[in-house]
């Protein structure tokens, strides 16, 4: 089978190596699954101009999308980078693990979206009407649930690029998750 490396700045087009400048000037670092993107001249970029697209979610609500599809997507690189992220934007462990398993016990509105990002991902959009009426029952709009559902699919994307090129995780590892019920 051939093995995916993660490339260097000397390794990708000047295009991807003035990406890699800018996220190293803002992250500190360059991580590898986004390095890993730019094996393909246009794929970082655009993945990021995605990714980075304007939303009427919150960096907060954005994370817990971010949790329960790399949970339903069983993806550690995504799983371990959104808990860092998701720690910097408030979240305890407790709360993360929950967002995970697709459900807040604190907070009803956090509680509605992550049940519809889990519901949306495992249906492959074909989201149950009492997920959406429970969604909208919390305060959310139409808007919302449209940007959720962008969310997801970008959340995916990055999920499958890792899931087939099991690059190396390079944030602290995502403790599994425990069998929780709802």
């Amino acid at each position: 089978m051939n093995t995916f490396n993660v490339p260097t700045r000397e390794d990708v087009s000047t295009n991807n190596q003035a990406i890699f400048d800018n996220l190293k000037k803002g992250l500190g670092f360059v991580p590898n699954l986004f390095a890993t993107f730019a094996h393909s001249d246009t794929a970082l970029e655009n993945y990021l101009n995605f990714s980075n697209a304007k939303t009427s979610l919150s960096a907060k609500e954005r994370e817990v999308v971010n949790l329960a599809v790399s949970q339903v997507n069983n993806c550690i690189y995504c799983l371990s980078a959104h808990t860092a992220i998701g720690k910097m934007n408030g979240f305890t462990d407790e709360q993360i693990l929950e967002l995970r398993g697709g459900y807040s016990s604190v907070n009803n509105k956090l509680d509605a979206l992550a049940k519809l990002a889990k519901n949306v991902t495992e249906n492959r959009g074909r989201t149950d009407t009492d997920v959406i009426e429970n969604f909208f029952n919390a305060g959310y709009t139409k808007a919302n649930l449209i940007d959720t559902i962008s969310l997801v699919g970008d959340k995916t994307i990055s999920n499958y690029v890792h899931s087939t090129t099991q690059v190396a995780v390079d944030f602290p590892e995502a403790q599994p998750l425990e069998t929780q019920t709802v």
